[in-house]
């Protein structure tokens, strides 16, 4: 892969400048067609949530009855219905009993997490979170914005870690890790967010055996796209919980999931995964905040998918809406930037995002140029801790939600911006070198 702007420097200065009013050319034609796309978050499209569309029925009158005969009805069962621990303990990595179901958003249970260790610390603290005089976390970037949004929120001071394409750079995280102030690390483990990159066998092992000085460190597993894939080549990871287990870390990761891109997003299951001594401590905490979760959505949630042989077919149909969105986008980047060396970009396996990396500065000016084509982007700077991108050169790219003719037309848009957006970096950076 070409370094950034490479093929552009390049260019004569009669070249760059041709290139720069084609490019412009082809955006005012854009303009002239008065769209609105939306390209800013992953939601899954309405064609998706049709797929789901059978489970709204269940699980039907005097249908609610668990397999222990509970009445999902009434509450009770903090920890969830026991089939539906089953169902979903191989997506989470543990066993039944080592696996709670909650509410809809895993989120809210990262949120939870994170307050009752702040109010309570966690098994191993000495003391509660927030009686410490910093509370740091580390944060692979570019990563998922809502897991630093929690940070912020609570003052939990960020560091950005630079992502290998296997995950962190572990070399960092080792170093870091020695401040006693660092008490957690976000990680999507797989097809993260936005990268798309899938943790090496070598960086889980990394994780799970490192020295911390903090000895309540816990890592926040969010293995959101647990059975995400969009090619028959379908990404494993090893067990986190299984490999602290066995470097003497047993409390070590905390694991979450849910069926937001499963199911139906609004209305899913939220999965929270962990070793007993802290699966009795979520649940210590959970039990002061409800008597009991939705047992008949975790019913509804097994009638409907039956095993995991059924979520893998499920999950397949969901691969065969996505993948041509996602094709629709990297063919456009590689058509219009493919050769320039003005971005480099993976093509995903699986997850819900493409991110590019642009030339330093250029991630803003994208956004901007694309908003005057009619087509709003997540802000450059979302996958960053704060919101800043030290190079602004970052943009996620979220194909899932509009109609595949919308997502074609664009990728066209984003690629044209993205095109001009690095020939007018390049344009600068010549002028200020001949100043």
């Amino acid at each position: 892969m070409l370094p950034v702007t490479a093929a552009l420097a390049d260019l004569s200065a009669a070249d760059l400048e041709a290139f720069l009013a084609k490019t412009r050319a082809d955006l005012d034609a854009f303009k002239a067609r008065g769209l609105k796309l939306d390209m800013t978050r992953g939601k899954p499209s309405p064609e998706q949530l049709v797929f789901a569309e059978g489970m709204l029925a269940l699980p039907g009158n005097r249908d609610h009855t668990s397999e222990a005969n509970e009445d999902a009805r009434n509450y009770g069962n903090l920890q969830g219905l026991a089939e539906t621990r089953k169902l979903f303990a191989g997506t989470m990595g543990a066993p039944a009993e080592r696996v709670v179901v909650g509410g809809n958003a895993s989120l809210a249970m990262m949120h939870d997490v994170i307050v009752w260790a702040l109010l309570k610390g966690v098994p191993g603290s000495a003391r509660p979170w927030s009686k410490e005089e910093e509370i740091v976390f580390l944060c692979p970037a570019p990563g998922y914005d809502r897991h630093f949004a929690i940070c912020e929120e609570f003052g939990i001071r960020m560091i950005p870690v630079r992502l290998t394409g296997e995950g962190p750079d572990m070399d960092q995280v080792e170093e870091l890790v020695r401040d006693p102030a660092v008490k957690g690390m976000w990680c999507v483990p797989k097809y993260s967010n936005p990268t798309a990159e899938t943790y090496s066998d070598e960086t889980v092992r990394r994780l799970a055996k490192m020295e911390t000085a903090a000895p309540d460190f816990r890592l926040f597993w969010d293995n959101a796209y647990a059975v995400h894939h969009l090619t028959d080549a379908k990404a494993e990871i090893l067990n986190i919980l299984d490999e602290c287990a066995a470097a003497g870390h047993p409390d070590r990761a905390f694991v979450f999931a849910s069926t937001s891109k499963m199911t139906v997003a609004g209305a899913g299951l939220a999965f929270f995964a962990s070793s007993e001594a802290n699966v009795k401590w979520q649940q210590a905490r959970a039990g002061k905040q409800t008597i009991g979760p939705d047992k008949l959505n975790q019913l509804r949630h097994v009638r409907f998918l039956k095993d995991e042989a059924g979520l893998a077919a499920h999950m397949d149909k969901h691969r065969g809406s996505l993948a041509p969105k996602f094709k629709a986008v990297t063919d456009a980047l590689q058509a219009r930037l493919g050769g320039l060396g003005a971005a480099t970009w993976i093509t995903p396996a699986g997850g819900y995002f493409v991110s590019v990396d642009l030339a330093p500065g250029a991630a803003s000016r994208t956004v901007a140029l694309a908003k005057e084509a009619g087509l709003a982007l997540t802000p450059a700077g979302a996958t960053y801790p704060y919101g800043k991108d030290p190079q602004d050169s970052n943009l996620r790219l979220a194909p899932s939600f509009p109609t595949l003719a919308d997502v074609k037309v664009a990728s066209e848009i984003i690629a044209v911006c993205m095109a001009l957006a690095c020939a007018e970096a390049e344009e600068a950076r010549r002028k200020k070198a001949a100043a």
